[in-house]
Order: C-alpha cells, then sequence, then structure tokens
C-alpha cells in the first residue's frame, strides 16, 4: 500500500478530454490517492468526446487559491480548447511554471503540452504530444518524439488518449516510486 497523495488536475471550463480527465483521476482513486479538480473559474467543467460534449465534472478549487506545495503531482488532461484556454490564463500558467520549478511529476497528455510550452517548461526537455503541437515544441526549444510516453525529468508526456494505459502507469510510478523509475520512452 503507497501513501495517500494528492494529486491536482487542472483544466479550464471546456473542452476537457473526457477520457483523459476520467481515467487517470479514476486509476489515481483506485490507487488510494485524492484526486483534486482545478480550474480558472468554480463551478463545473464540461467534458467532451473528441468536439462532443460528453459529461461535466464539478470544479473542486480555484487555481488562482491553490498551492504547489499542498499537491504531490499535477496532470493536464487535453483535449483542443483546454490547453489553449489553460495558455492564456495568468493564474493556470504560474501554477504550472511553480510546479515545473518544484520538481515534483508533472504530467500532460495530446494538446495539454501547450500550457507547459506557455510556461517555459519545454526549453531543452524531450517530449512528445498531440502530433500537430510537434513544431510549437520544437519553436519553443524542446526536442518532439513519438513515443506513447516520454520521461524527461519531472515531466510526463503522452500523444493521445489510446496511450492513456502508458501515461497513467508512468504517472502512478513517478508518484508512487519516484520519476527516476520510470522509463524514458515507450514506443
Amino acid at each position: 500500500m503507497t501513501d495517500s497523495k494528492r494529486i491536482a488536475f487542472l483544466v479550464a471550463g471546456e473542452g476537457v478530454e473526457r477520457s483523459e480527465l476520467v481515467e487517470p483521476w479514476q486509476a489515481l482513486t483506485d490507487a488510494g490517492h485524492r484526486p483534486v479538480l482545478l480550474s480558472p473559474e468554480s463551478g463545473a467543467v464540461e467534458l467532451f468526446e473528441h468536439l462532443d460534449q460528453a459529461d461535466s465534472q464539478q470544479v473542486d478549487q480555484q487555481v488562482g487559491s491553490a498551492s504547489v506545495d499542498d499537491f504531490d503531482a499535477l496532470v493536464l488532461p487535453g483535449g483542443l480548447a483546454n490547453p489553449d484556454a489553460l495558455r492564456t490564463d495568468a493564474d493556470a500558467v504560474a501554477f504550472v511554471s511553480g510546479f515545473v520549478e518544484s520538481g515534483k511529476p508533472v504530467a500532460a497528455i495530446c494538446h495539454a503540452p501547450w500550457t507547459l510550452i506557455e510556461a517555459d517548461a519545454v526549453r531543452g526537455k524531450r517530449l512528445t504530444s498531440w502530433p500537430s503541437l510537434r513544431t510549437d515544441l520544437r519553436n519553443a526549444g524542446a526536442e518532439w518524439v513519438d513515443g506513447e510516453v516520454v520521461i524527461d525529468g519531472s515531466l510526463i508526456t503522452s500523444r493521445k488518449p489510446a496511450d492513456l494505459p502508458a501515461f497513467i502507469g508512468a504517472l502512478l510510478e513517478a508518484i508512487n516510486h519516484g520519476l527516476s523509475s520510470a522509463a524514458n520512452v515507450v514506443e
């Protein structure tokens, strides 16, 4: 049995890819951890399956009142609109930047590395993402790799919902046993 950890999930008000929030959330809950949903606004966030609205989930705390010190890891789900909205929110970008500076695990999937770019957290790092972000990541100084999950320092990244098993496995490994025990790239 592992020690229970608090894991922040940061999302915008809408456009969150449902599977990229719900599946890691459930896996962390099943492992005895406590996920907390952060967003720039209070209320509920809209979850989508690709571009179709699928569900909603209640926000636990606004990101502007959250402290990196209160969490053991950060998960950034994707979806197209979600990270695009987060990267324009100063509180969200500051929270992500603080998390990266803390050295705690930060897991981003699909389009979520857009928020990492805005937080100036990718320069000199090796990452993956949804393929359309490849040029954005390279222009921000990252090396883009086409793999299910890529780990560089405290950053854990994956490409798409099909990569969720590898993404969740790397996230759980980092939370339960530390980042050094996780693999660097899974093809």
